[in-house]
């Protein structure tokens, strides 16, 4: 019987999100140096989420001193650790490891300094309206559902909640903030989910900007007001 949700997150709810960090990374943190994967786990989580890494490191300590057997995986009572590259029996030191960094870095102060996110997990952490909006209405496919780049624009501000877009323009502009060269935008619009090119003459800056003069324009329907009595 798989764990009900609560009771899920209680125990492993921060420790998936640290292990989410490495989808696609290597797992190759050290006593004294830690992965890519995991400063960018603290990275954003210092500067965002900051009271979750206390909890982070309690659940992963636990977890590795208590790994579980197969029978309670297998009847979904404990949190599977994904394919991380490494063999089943590094598993367990690696996560020390990675209590040790968590542990560190809160008793310390040890923070790493702002930067632009460098992984994929970051790339959503950190703009995840934005993730949804690309890979939602700007995969492979759009060429064939839509007759231009604009027309999905106007699909996801019919179709989508209004604090929604709100929260997407900000993100907009404060992806346009970074002040990043153009192969890096194209970088992050990449991770983010896009997955055709902008639009002729825009470059990838430059379709940004585009996006939130359109979403700045957009005004919600609440419907027909109150009629004269």
């Amino acid at each position: 019987m798989s764990m009900k949700p609560l009771e899920f997150d209680r125990r492993y709810g921060e420790l998936d999100q640290v292990i989410s960090a490495y989808a696609g990374m290597p797992a190759d943190d050290e006593p004294d140096k830690p992965s890519a994967a995991l400063l960018a786990y603290l990275r954003h989580t210092w500067h965002h989420r900051p009271w979750v890494l206390a909890t982070a490191e309690q659940q992963i300590r636990t977890y590795a001193r208590n790994p579980p057997g197969r029978l309670r995986l297998s009847l979904g009572e404990f949190y599977p650790v994904p394919d991380v590259g490494l063999p089943e029996s590094a598993i367990q030191e690696w996560l020390f490891v990675i209590a040790d960094h968590l542990k560190r870095s809160v008793e310390e102060g040890e923070i790493p300094p702002t930067s632009i996110p460098r992984t994929h997990w970051e790339w959503h952490a950190r703009f995840p309206e934005i993730g949804q909006f690309l890979g939602g209405w700007f995969s492979q496919d759009m060429p064939d559902e839509f007759p231009h780049l604009d027309a999905p624009v106007h699909d996801y501000t019919a179709t989508t909640d209004p604090q929604l877009v709100a929260r997407l323009t900000g993100e907009l502009h404060e992806l346009l903030a970074l002040g990043l060269e153009e192969p890096e935008y194209a970088l992050a619009m990449a991770e983010l989910g896009m997955e055709v090119d902008p639009p002729h003459p825009y470059s990838p800056s430059g379709w940004l900007a585009h996006l939130t003069d359109i979403l700045g324009g957009f005004k919600a329907d609440y419907g027909p007001g109150p009629t004269a009595g």
